[in-house]
Protein backbone atom coordinates (compact mmCIF):
# COMPACT_ATOMS: atom_id res chain seq x y z
CA UNK A 1 0.00 0.00 0.00
CA UNK A 2 1.36 3.20 -0.94
CA UNK A 3 1.58 6.32 1.08
CA UNK A 4 -1.31 7.82 -0.95
CA UNK A 5 -3.80 5.07 -0.42
CA UNK A 6 -2.79 4.86 3.48
CA UNK A 7 -3.61 8.79 3.63
CA UNK A 8 -7.09 8.04 1.70
CA UNK A 9 -7.52 5.22 3.66
CA UNK A 10 -7.24 7.59 6.97
CA UNK A 11 -9.39 10.68 5.76
CA UNK A 12 -12.18 7.96 4.53
CA UNK A 13 -12.55 6.81 8.36
CA UNK A 14 -12.23 9.75 10.24
CA UNK A 15 -14.87 11.18 7.45
CA UNK A 16 -17.33 8.29 8.60
CA UNK A 17 -16.60 8.98 11.93
CA UNK A 18 -17.14 12.18 11.74
CA UNK A 19 -21.06 11.36 9.60
CA UNK A 20 -21.28 8.78 12.46
CA UNK A 21 -20.57 11.49 15.54
CA UNK A 22 -23.12 14.09 14.01
CA UNK A 23 -25.59 11.56 13.60
CA UNK A 24 -25.95 10.81 17.52
CA UNK A 25 -25.72 14.20 18.32
CA UNK A 26 -28.92 15.12 16.10
CA UNK A 27 -30.71 11.35 17.96
CA UNK A 28 -29.70 12.84 21.72
CA UNK A 29 -30.69 16.34 20.74
CA UNK A 30 -33.78 15.06 19.32
CA UNK A 31 -34.30 12.73 22.70
CA UNK A 32 -33.71 15.56 25.02
CA UNK A 33 -36.24 18.05 23.33
CA UNK A 34 -38.76 15.24 23.82
CA UNK A 35 -37.91 14.84 27.67
CA UNK A 36 -38.76 18.48 27.95
CA UNK A 37 -41.66 17.97 26.09
CA UNK A 38 -43.19 15.51 28.81
CA UNK A 39 -44.76 16.15 32.22
CA UNK A 40 -44.83 13.69 34.46
CA UNK A 41 -45.97 13.22 38.21
CA UNK A 42 -43.75 10.68 38.88
CA UNK A 43 -40.44 9.48 37.79
CA UNK A 44 -39.68 7.35 34.68
CA UNK A 45 -40.70 3.76 35.72
CA UNK A 46 -42.69 3.30 32.53
CA UNK A 47 -39.82 4.04 30.25
CA UNK A 48 -36.77 2.51 32.03
CA UNK A 49 -33.20 3.64 31.90
CA UNK A 50 -32.08 5.90 30.87
CA UNK A 51 -34.46 8.86 32.08
CA UNK A 52 -37.04 9.78 29.19
CA UNK A 53 -40.21 11.53 31.13
CA UNK A 54 -39.73 13.63 34.03
CA UNK A 55 -40.56 16.90 35.45
CA UNK A 56 -38.58 19.86 34.62
CA UNK A 57 -37.23 21.96 37.56
CA UNK A 58 -40.25 24.18 37.62
CA UNK A 59 -43.30 22.47 35.96
CA UNK A 60 -45.96 22.30 38.24
CA UNK A 61 -46.79 18.39 38.43
CA UNK A 62 -50.09 16.96 36.66
CA UNK A 63 -53.11 18.06 37.81
CA UNK A 64 -56.83 17.41 37.08
CA UNK A 65 -57.54 19.44 34.16
CA UNK A 66 -60.47 21.83 34.97
CA UNK A 67 -64.32 22.32 33.38
CA UNK A 68 -66.42 19.75 32.15
CA UNK A 69 -63.53 17.62 30.92
CA UNK A 70 -63.42 16.50 34.66
CA UNK A 71 -66.86 15.53 35.47
CA UNK A 72 -67.41 11.68 35.67
CA UNK A 73 -68.85 10.14 32.97
CA UNK A 74 -72.50 9.44 32.70
CA UNK A 75 -71.77 5.69 31.20
CA UNK A 76 -69.81 5.08 34.15
CA UNK A 77 -70.60 1.17 36.25
CA UNK A 78 -68.57 -0.19 39.10
CA UNK A 79 -65.51 -1.95 37.61
CA UNK A 80 -63.52 -4.41 39.06
CA UNK A 81 -60.45 -2.85 37.61
CA UNK A 82 -60.63 0.36 39.44
CA UNK A 83 -63.30 -0.36 41.89
CA UNK A 84 -63.54 -2.73 45.37
CA UNK A 85 -66.71 -3.77 44.37
CA UNK A 86 -69.64 -5.01 46.89
CA UNK A 87 -72.33 -6.85 45.42
CA UNK A 88 -75.78 -7.26 46.83
CA UNK A 89 -78.52 -10.02 45.70
CA UNK A 90 -82.41 -9.32 47.04
CA UNK A 91 -85.06 -12.06 47.88
CA UNK A 92 -87.62 -9.81 47.49
CA UNK A 93 -86.72 -7.58 44.75
CA UNK A 94 -87.07 -3.40 46.61
CA UNK A 95 -87.76 -0.43 44.35
CA UNK A 96 -84.42 1.14 43.13
CA UNK A 97 -86.07 4.56 44.97
CA UNK A 98 -86.04 2.49 47.98
CA UNK A 99 -82.60 1.46 47.82
CA UNK A 100 -81.43 5.20 46.78
CA UNK A 101 -83.35 6.38 50.34
CA UNK A 102 -81.66 3.39 52.18
CA UNK A 103 -77.92 5.07 50.67
CA UNK A 104 -79.29 8.72 51.44
CA UNK A 105 -77.54 9.13 54.04
CA UNK A 106 -73.91 8.00 53.09
CA UNK A 107 -73.99 10.12 49.58
CA UNK A 108 -72.52 12.88 50.74
CA UNK A 109 -69.66 11.05 52.09
CA UNK A 110 -68.71 8.65 48.91
CA UNK A 111 -70.43 10.92 46.17
CA UNK A 112 -67.34 11.46 44.04
CA UNK A 113 -65.70 7.67 44.58
CA UNK A 114 -68.82 5.46 44.91
CA UNK A 115 -71.04 4.35 42.14
CA UNK A 116 -73.97 2.00 42.41
CA UNK A 117 -75.85 0.31 39.84
CA UNK A 118 -78.89 -2.02 39.92
CA UNK A 119 -79.97 -4.77 37.38
CA UNK A 120 -83.91 -6.21 37.71
CA UNK A 121 -82.26 -9.62 35.83
CA UNK A 122 -78.55 -9.43 36.77
CA UNK A 123 -77.61 -8.67 33.38
CA UNK A 124 -78.45 -4.90 32.42
CA UNK A 125 -76.90 -2.44 34.98
CA UNK A 126 -78.62 1.07 35.56
CA UNK A 127 -76.50 3.85 37.64
CA UNK A 128 -78.38 4.88 40.46
CA UNK A 129 -80.01 7.47 41.04
CA UNK A 130 -81.08 7.09 37.38
CA UNK A 131 -82.55 3.30 37.62
CA UNK A 132 -85.96 2.75 37.73
CA UNK A 133 -88.37 -0.09 38.66
CA UNK A 134 -87.41 -2.94 41.08
CA UNK A 135 -83.83 -4.32 41.22
CA UNK A 136 -82.96 -7.89 41.54
CA UNK A 137 -79.15 -7.33 42.30
CA UNK A 138 -76.61 -4.04 43.09
CA UNK A 139 -73.47 -3.54 42.74
CA UNK A 140 -71.93 -0.50 44.94
CA UNK A 141 -68.10 -0.05 43.84
CA UNK A 142 -65.68 2.15 45.55
CA UNK A 143 -62.82 3.51 43.56
CA UNK A 144 -59.54 2.51 44.71
CA UNK A 145 -57.24 5.45 42.75
CA UNK A 146 -57.99 8.97 41.67
CA UNK A 147 -55.63 11.77 41.28
CA UNK A 148 -55.97 12.53 44.59
CA UNK A 149 -54.03 9.00 45.34
CA UNK A 150 -55.59 6.05 46.63
CA UNK A 151 -57.88 4.67 49.62
CA UNK A 152 -57.07 3.08 52.45
CA UNK A 153 -58.02 0.21 54.56
CA UNK A 154 -59.95 2.55 57.11
CA UNK A 155 -61.84 3.98 54.14
CA UNK A 156 -62.54 0.62 52.76
CA UNK A 157 -63.81 -0.83 56.17
CA UNK A 158 -65.91 1.72 56.64
CA UNK A 159 -67.46 1.69 53.18
CA UNK A 160 -68.43 -2.36 53.59
CA UNK A 161 -69.75 -0.90 56.57
CA UNK A 162 -72.09 1.05 55.14
CA UNK A 163 -73.33 -1.65 52.51
CA UNK A 164 -73.34 -4.11 55.12
CA UNK A 165 -76.12 -1.83 56.95
CA UNK A 166 -78.19 -1.38 53.56
CA UNK A 167 -78.05 -5.16 53.14
CA UNK A 168 -79.77 -5.68 56.51
CA UNK A 169 -82.35 -2.90 55.82
CA UNK A 170 -82.81 -4.28 52.28
CA UNK A 171 -83.08 -8.26 53.37
CA UNK A 172 -79.88 -8.90 51.25
CA UNK A 173 -77.03 -11.04 50.88
CA UNK A 174 -73.82 -9.49 50.63
CA UNK A 175 -70.19 -10.51 49.07
CA UNK A 176 -67.24 -8.61 48.62
CA UNK A 177 -63.42 -8.99 47.42
CA UNK A 178 -61.08 -10.03 50.36
CA UNK A 179 -60.32 -6.78 52.35
CA UNK A 180 -55.92 -7.22 51.91
CA UNK A 181 -56.41 -8.09 48.59
CA UNK A 182 -58.50 -4.91 47.71
CA UNK A 183 -55.60 -2.40 49.85
CA UNK A 184 -52.74 -4.52 47.54
CA UNK A 185 -54.57 -3.66 44.69
CA UNK A 186 -55.61 0.17 45.20
CA UNK A 187 -51.41 -0.01 45.76
CA UNK A 188 -50.57 -1.52 42.67
CA UNK A 189 -52.85 0.96 40.81
CA UNK A 190 -51.76 4.08 42.56
CA UNK A 191 -48.39 3.17 41.71
CA UNK A 192 -49.52 2.59 37.81
CA UNK A 193 -51.32 5.98 38.11
CA UNK A 194 -48.52 8.03 39.42
CA UNK A 195 -46.16 6.56 36.72
CA UNK A 196 -48.56 7.10 33.73
CA UNK A 197 -50.07 10.60 34.78
CA UNK A 198 -48.20 12.26 32.21
CA UNK A 199 -49.25 15.76 29.93
CA UNK A 200 -47.44 16.24 26.78
CA UNK A 201 -47.02 20.48 26.15
CA UNK A 202 -45.95 22.38 23.69
CA UNK A 203 -45.88 25.88 23.40
CA UNK A 204 -46.24 29.06 20.44
CA UNK A 205 -44.30 32.01 20.89
CA UNK A 206 -44.65 35.22 19.60
CA UNK A 207 -41.75 36.23 17.37
CA UNK A 208 -39.19 38.99 19.39
CA UNK A 209 -40.22 42.43 19.83
CA UNK A 210 -44.35 41.14 18.72
CA UNK A 211 -47.29 39.89 20.52
CA UNK A 212 -49.85 37.70 19.79
CA UNK A 213 -53.32 39.40 18.87
CA UNK A 214 -56.29 37.95 21.30
CA UNK A 215 -59.04 38.62 18.40
CA UNK A 216 -56.32 36.66 15.51
CA UNK A 217 -55.22 33.83 18.32
CA UNK A 218 -59.11 33.12 18.66
CA UNK A 219 -59.72 33.09 14.85
CA UNK A 220 -57.04 31.25 14.70
CA UNK A 221 -58.36 28.33 16.85
CA UNK A 222 -61.12 27.99 15.40
CA UNK A 223 -60.04 27.73 11.81
CA UNK A 224 -58.21 25.00 13.33
CA UNK A 225 -61.06 23.24 14.56
CA UNK A 226 -61.23 24.50 18.45
CA UNK A 227 -64.19 25.55 20.13
CA UNK A 228 -63.80 28.14 22.96
CA UNK A 229 -64.76 26.39 26.46
CA UNK A 230 -66.49 28.35 29.61
CA UNK A 231 -62.74 27.75 31.64
CA UNK A 232 -61.14 29.82 28.44
CA UNK A 233 -59.18 27.25 27.03
CA UNK A 234 -59.46 25.74 23.62
CA UNK A 235 -59.90 22.50 23.40
CA UNK A 236 -60.55 20.18 20.21
CA UNK A 237 -62.99 17.34 20.77
CA UNK A 238 -63.67 14.05 19.48
CA UNK A 239 -67.37 12.65 18.29
CA UNK A 240 -68.14 11.12 21.62
CA UNK A 241 -67.31 14.75 23.22
CA UNK A 242 -64.12 14.02 24.98
CA UNK A 243 -61.04 16.50 25.15
CA UNK A 244 -58.32 15.39 22.93
CA UNK A 245 -55.95 18.48 23.60
CA UNK A 246 -56.33 22.21 24.60
CA UNK A 247 -55.09 25.53 23.92
CA UNK A 248 -54.77 28.13 26.54
CA UNK A 249 -52.33 31.26 26.93
CA UNK A 250 -49.25 31.24 28.39
CA UNK A 251 -47.68 33.71 30.69
CA UNK A 252 -43.72 34.07 31.50
CA UNK A 253 -42.79 36.59 33.93
CA UNK A 254 -40.82 39.82 31.89
CA UNK A 255 -41.80 37.91 28.65
CA UNK A 256 -44.41 38.65 26.31
CA UNK A 257 -47.67 35.98 26.51
CA UNK A 258 -47.54 32.89 24.17
CA UNK A 259 -49.43 29.77 24.24
CA UNK A 260 -49.21 26.15 25.40
CA UNK A 261 -51.34 23.39 23.54
CA UNK A 262 -51.20 20.36 26.60
CA UNK A 263 -52.27 16.40 25.88
CA UNK A 264 -53.73 15.00 28.64
CA UNK A 265 -52.46 11.27 28.29
CA UNK A 266 -54.45 9.09 29.94
CA UNK A 267 -57.40 11.24 29.65
CA UNK A 268 -56.75 12.05 25.60
CA UNK A 269 -58.68 9.41 23.42
CA UNK A 270 -57.30 7.55 20.29
CA UNK A 271 -53.89 6.86 21.50
CA UNK A 272 -51.32 8.36 18.39
CA UNK A 273 -54.29 10.02 16.66
CA UNK A 274 -54.65 12.37 19.45
CA UNK A 275 -50.57 13.75 19.28
CA UNK A 276 -51.14 13.86 15.82
CA UNK A 277 -53.78 15.96 15.63
CA UNK A 278 -52.00 18.24 18.62
CA UNK A 279 -48.99 17.86 16.83
CA UNK A 280 -50.71 19.24 12.92
CA UNK A 281 -52.75 21.96 15.13
CA UNK A 282 -49.04 23.25 16.61
CA UNK A 283 -48.23 23.88 13.19
CA UNK A 284 -50.91 25.28 11.98
CA UNK A 285 -51.20 27.79 14.83
CA UNK A 286 -47.31 29.01 14.69
CA UNK A 287 -47.62 29.09 11.11
CA UNK A 288 -50.59 31.28 11.05
CA UNK A 289 -49.78 33.33 14.00
CA UNK A 290 -46.21 33.77 12.60
CA UNK A 291 -44.99 32.29 16.13
CA UNK A 292 -42.62 29.16 16.62
CA UNK A 293 -42.73 26.26 17.90
CA UNK A 294 -40.84 25.68 21.07
CA UNK A 295 -40.72 23.35 24.44
CA UNK A 296 -40.24 25.15 28.17
CA UNK A 297 -36.81 26.04 27.31
CA UNK A 298 -37.35 27.33 24.49
CA UNK A 299 -36.40 25.27 22.22
CA UNK A 300 -37.50 24.84 18.63
CA UNK A 301 -39.54 21.58 18.10
CA UNK A 302 -38.51 19.95 14.56
CA UNK A 303 -39.68 17.13 12.97
CA UNK A 304 -37.18 14.58 14.63
CA UNK A 305 -38.08 15.75 18.20
CA UNK A 306 -41.86 15.26 17.37
CA UNK A 307 -40.81 11.30 16.41
CA UNK A 308 -39.16 10.99 19.42
CA UNK A 309 -42.34 12.19 22.00
CA UNK A 310 -44.37 9.69 19.71
CA UNK A 311 -41.98 7.04 20.18
CA UNK A 312 -41.72 7.85 24.06
CA UNK A 313 -45.99 7.95 23.79
CA UNK A 314 -45.96 4.51 21.97
CA UNK A 315 -44.50 3.28 25.53
CA UNK A 316 -46.77 5.05 27.62
CA UNK A 317 -50.12 3.73 25.68
CA UNK A 318 -48.52 0.12 26.10
CA UNK A 319 -48.07 0.39 29.51
CA UNK A 320 -51.98 0.88 29.40
CA UNK A 321 -52.64 -1.44 26.95
CA UNK A 322 -51.38 -4.05 29.64
CA UNK A 323 -53.41 -2.62 32.39
CA UNK A 324 -56.31 -3.21 29.62
CA UNK A 325 -57.49 0.93 30.14
CA UNK A 326 -57.79 2.58 27.36
CA UNK A 327 -57.04 6.35 27.45
CA UNK A 328 -59.97 8.85 27.13
CA UNK A 329 -61.81 5.69 28.24
CA UNK A 330 -64.74 5.52 31.09
CA UNK A 331 -62.33 3.89 33.41
CA UNK A 332 -59.69 6.17 32.49
CA UNK A 333 -61.48 9.55 32.84
CA UNK A 334 -62.39 8.25 36.45
CA UNK A 335 -59.18 7.02 37.33
CA UNK A 336 -57.23 10.00 36.37
CA UNK A 337 -59.61 12.69 37.83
Amino acid sequence: MTELQLGLLVIGAVVVAGVFAYNRLQERSARRAAERIFRSAAGDALLGEPPAVRIEPGVPETRPTPGRAATLPAVALPDARIDYVVALAFEQPPPAARLLELWKANEHRYARRALLACSADGLHWSRLPAAEGGAQALQAGLQLVSRDGAVDEAELIEFRAALDSLAAASGASIEAPEMRQAVEQARALDAFCADADIQVVFHIMPMPGTEFDELAVGGAAEQAGLALEADDRFTLRDDEDREMFSLAWRERAGGAAGLSITLDVPRAPGGRGSFHAMARCARQLAATLDGALVDDNGQVLDERALAAIEAQLDAVHAAFAAKGIEPGSAVALRLFS
